[in-house]
């Protein structure tokens, strides 16, 4: 059996403990951190260079998705499993294209928790059968890409923004969470606005909640 060092994220307590107790079963892999938003998932994979991160993608301050793509740029060795309840195709392919080797709901992680993560373990993806199938539908052509005021065309900060606006924070707490000032938060709002076709705050609220981004 592969040694691992696995870091968790999900802003429930339970959903920790339960993951932390099923990791724990495989006496060669052991939970180096678990921590309940994405940007403290970020934070400690930089410190810990774990070789799995398992994310939720609804979390709160960082959601699952931004954090996937900044997991990849402070350590791109980490493989990342997504765990959630939500499997939308654009959600899926939202999250393929951030960098995560694996997608599996939360229904199954009793059940295939351990295998997915085997799996990255040796440098294999690892899908729910319900994502698998939509993943095989989209590359064979029997599905379309969905798009909807793709997320991909904003950068990351504007990705930020999004959630903490949806989160219900004003422009100048956003601005005092990323470190910039009011004027440059309400630019990177009206470019959002602009690149998703949201017509409002509530829109891009709307949008966020609709995309599995933020909670509602």
């Amino acid at each position: 059996m592969c040694e691992a060092r696995i870091l968790i994220a999900d802003d429930h307590d339970i959903v920790r403990k339960g993951l932390r107790a099923l990791v724990q079963e495989e006496p060669s892999w052991q939970v180096v951190a678990d921590v309940q938003d994405g940007r403290s998932a970020v934070a400690k994979t930089q410190e810990l260079k774990p070789d799995i991160a398992i994310l939720d993608i609804a979390m709160p301050s960082l959601n699952g998705l931004d954090a996937t793509k900044q997991i990849m740029k402070v350590n791109p060795d980490t493989k990342v499993l997504i765990l959630t309840m939500h499997d939308s195709e654009l959600l899926i392919q939202n999250v393929l294209n951030a960098g995560a080797r694996g997608y599996l709901m939360k229904t199954d992680a009793g059940r295939d928790l351990v295998v997915a993560i085997r799996a990255l373990l040796l440098g294999q993806t690892y899908f729910t059968q319900k994502v698998a199938q939509i993943v095989l539908d989209t590359f064979t052509g029997k599905k379309t890409t969905t798009t909807e005021g793709d997320i991909q065309s904003l950068t990351a900060k504007e990705r930020e923004v999004v959630q903490l606006l949806a989160e219900g924070k004003s422009s100048k707490e956003a601005a005092d969470v990323l470190n910039v000032s009011t004027k440059t938060l309400e630019t990177h709002r009206s470019n959002i606005m602009r690149k998703l076709g949201c017509h409002s705050v509530t829109d891009v609220v709307r949008y966020a909640i609709r995309n599995h981004l933020a909670q509602a």
